[in-house]
């Protein structure tokens, strides 16, 4: 069995040579089909693991406090959520004296958000070179709710905070962009009138998730000096760390606490979000579910038009052998051997598209990471394995047909055929 299908499949390779045009035409489906299918998967195999490690990145155990529920689109806010009033620092402060189960809270102050355009910042300056930046001003354990790693430099302290220090932190790329050949700290930023000591510069976050929300361009000031300058914005941002363990009774105990202090009604919905890391990923995880299903929707039909195209071709070819289908006969060849050689032809004429459309498909994959570095891309080797036994079982399942229709041949009538 093993020699017969070795030597059918060496028959169906040369009938591939023989008709190069004809066998890619044939298979262009099948190669779209998988190609799309492995760049996909890769690249949402990708995002996925970037999901998982921003969790690590950001801390299990944090939870975000916005005055918009988790998932809505600023857009589309109703008229409520467009008038809520903001968080306070106030709030924050509560939230850690009343709430057992929080181990440390931070609170970031901006621009209001949700109440028309947002005001638009001015870049930052140092030496003739400017970048925009995401200006706010937090609370200095703020470092280790949002859990900040400091790559030169330190956070700013407590004491520092409360006599409104002119200081200010900087991320990543904002550093990158001001200081391309040189140590940032100590040096002196101008942001719009007002100036300031880089006393600090963050690590670049380890996942290019986290890299393309603005984080790395942070620029961070203290508290009490951020509301000296911008008083009149009071938009507030709430991170709460819980202990290890205590992360679901802490967004209880969140939960009751804002309730009371915003006077929400028993029977009505919170007028604020509470969300964690992890809901975020399971967010994202749903729009790739999506593009998943919306990309094998696809790949299907190509893997559709390439089937019937192996259907079309084979019984072509059953028609060009037929007098090589009786002359097999006449020699003793079974039904069965004729069926196995056609359906072999099939097999090895799609298997071969599927590797070609392997081949592509790693090929964009390794394209993306290289020109778009902040979408990232790794080839699993399921998908890999999965592309080519598909395209083999759509060869198998095409096949049968003209498989079939050349076994039941006569081989009298066969051998007559012109």
């Amino acid at each position: 069995m093993k020699i017969q299908l070795s030597e059918n499949a060496k028959m169906a390779l040369e009938t591939v040579r023989e008709n190069k045009v004809r066998s890619a035409l044939t298979v262009s489906g099948v190669v779209i089909g998988i190609t799309t299918v492995i760049a996909v998967a890769s690249i949402l195999v990708g995002v996925s693991r970037n999901i998982e490690d921003s969790l690590n990145d950001f801390g299990v155990n944090t939870l975000f406090i916005f005055k918009f529920s988790p998932g809505v689109h600023f857009g589309r806010l109703s008229t409520e959520e467009r008038t809520r009033k903001p968080l306070t620092l106030e709030d924050a402060e509560a939230i850690q004296e009343l709430c057992p189960a929080v181990k440390r809270v931070s609170a970031q102050v901006f621009p209001r958000v949700g109440q028309g355009p947002r005001t638009v910042d001015p870049p930052m300056r140092y030496s003739g070179r400017e970048t925009d930046v995401n200006f706010s001003g937090v609370t200095p354990n703020f470092e280790q709710t949002q859990n900040l790693h400091i790559a030169k430099g330190r956070f700013f302290s407590d004491t520092e905070n409360d006599h409104h220090a002119e200081l200010i932190v900087l991320g990543y790329d904002a550093a990158r962009s001001l200081f391309p050949e040189e140590d940032g700290t100590g040096k002196l930023v101008q942001f719009g009138t007002q100036s300031f000591t880089v006393v600090g510069i963050l690590e670049q976050r380890k996942t290019n998730v986290l890299r393309g929300s603005g984080s790395e361009n942070q620029a961070l000031v203290p508290y009490r000096t951020y509301r000296k300058h911008n008083p009149n914005n009071d938009e507030h941002f709430i991170s709460a760390e819980a202990y290890p363990g205590q992360k679901t009774i802490a967004e209880d105990q969140i939960r009751g606490v804002l309730r009371q202090r915003r006077r929400v009604p028993f029977s009505n919905p919170d007028s604020f979000g509470v969300s964690s890391a992890e809901q975020i990923a399971d967010q994202l995880r749903q729009v790739t579910a999506s593009v998943a299903l919306l990309t094998i929707a696809i790949s299907s039909i190509g893997l559709l038009v390439g089937g019937v195209g192996v259907m079309n071709i084979m019984l072509m070819s059953v028609t060009e052998r037929t007098r090589e289908i009786g002359v097999r006969k006449a020699l003793g060849a079974r039904k069965r051997d004729i069926t196995w050689q056609f359906l072999t032809e099939a097999m090895t004429l799609t298997g071969s598209g599927g590797t070609i459309g392997v081949i592509l498909g790693v090929t964009i994959s390794f394209a993306i990471n290289k020109l778009v570095p902040a979408l990232p891309s790794t080839v699993p080797a399921w998908a890999i394995i999965a592309g080519v036994l598909v395209s083999m079982s759509v060869g198998l399942f095409f096949g049968i047909y003209p498989a079939v229709k050349a076994a039941k041949l006569d081989p009298v009538d066969a051998l007559r055929y012109e």
